[in-house]
């Protein structure tokens, strides 16, 4: 064989194995089944006693994930404490109000009792996500598994790349598509802020100095607005927890989206999906008006977002402590 020859074959067998490295580090629902069989089982375990105990449980922890995918990808950087070399994420302001760590911890735990060091910190809160769902009324849908966790955290991005409540819809938009995310995704999973609370201080200009007009928002339902000031009062505790859909406020539902056909979004991020003109405005109709319709989008799209740039194969860790790097 001539050196060239030898040389392509040497190239070849680089890229098949490459190629399959990157087949087997590949995000799988049956990750866990030999290796920890009964994982989702404990996660939901441990979940259902929470949710008895505190309704607020589910949301929280979807928020979790949430605020974790987008930044620096499905790592569970957010759940690291600051450490030498380490800022945390938790201390981010889109972050100061997250809750749902504690949950995670005692479910690390308990794993950790059952399958040391195997299931990773970022697949619990996919899978806790997941449970939190169908334990309120909503969606299942197959949880793709094989994360591993970050040793760094990135308390800039948490910062910069989260939507936040005070933006307009051009602005989430582009945060959005910034980590391959779709229209039909911005909407689906605004649509978890079907359960779940919001702090004052997240909405209160919308209800007395709308951008700086010294008005309420005018795409804010009058009898509406009344409530919420009563329940924020101009001046009030900015802390004062107020429930995202009053209507079914623990329970997972498309009353959201018709929330928003009737002009009772509470956040601004929410109500401008329905009240500016673009292609959301028919999603949230189409959400609106069938619950299955939501469902399925949603279900499609929280699987989209867990693959936003997971650890894989030997990239990251299993931590033991989802606290704190091993």
């Amino acid at each position: 064989m001539s050196t060239s020859s030898r040389l392509v074959v040497l190239f070849v067998s680089v890229i098949l194995l490459v190629l399959g490295g990157r087949t087997k580090a590949q995000l799988s629902s049956t990750f866990y089944d030999t290796t920890c069989p009964n994982a989702t089982s404990v996660v939901r375990s441990v979940l259902t006693k929470a949710q008895q105990n505190d309704d607020g449980v589910a949301a929280r922890l979807i928020r979790l994930h949430f605020h974790d995918c987008f930044v620096n990808g499905c790592d569970a950087s957010i759940l690291l404490d600051n450490a030498p070399g380490i800022a945390s994420e938790k201390d981010a302001v889109p972050n100061t109000s997250i809750g749902g760590t504690e949950v995670v911890d005692d479910i690390k735990t308990a794993l950790e009792n059952v399958c040391p060091g195997v299931v990773s910190c970022a697949d619990i809160l996919a899978i806790a996500s997941e449970i939190s769902v169908v334990l309120t009324g909503g969606p299942t849908w197959n949880v793709v598994l094989g994360r591993r966790d970050s040793r760094t955290a990135n308390r800039a991005g948490a910062e910069s790349n989260l939507p936040s409540p005070f933006r307009g819809l051009a602005d989430i938009q582009d945060k959005f598509t910034a980590v391959g995310l779709d229209n039909t995704d911005l909407v689906a999973l605004s649509g978890a802020h079907t359960f779940g609370k919001a702090r004052c201080i997240s909405f209160r200009d919308r209800l007395y100095n709308f951008s700086s007009t010294g008005n309420p928002d005018p795409t804010l339902d009058m009898t509406y607005l009344a409530t919420f000031r009563q329940s924020c009062p101009n001046g009030g505790n900015a802390n004062t927890l107020v429930d995202l859909d009053p209507a079914t406020p623990n329970g997972f539902d498309n009353s959201y989206f018709t929330n928003l056909q009737n002009n009772r979004g509470l956040l601004q991020s929410d109500q401008e999906l329905f009240s500016t003109s673009g292609s959301t405005v028919a999603i949230v109709n189409r959400f609106g008006n069938s619950q299955s319709a939501f469902f399925t989008s949603f279900a499609q799209s929280m699987i989209n977002m867990g693959n936003i740039s997971p650890l894989t194969g030997t990239n990251g860790e299993i931590r033991s402590d989802c606290k704190r790097v091993n």
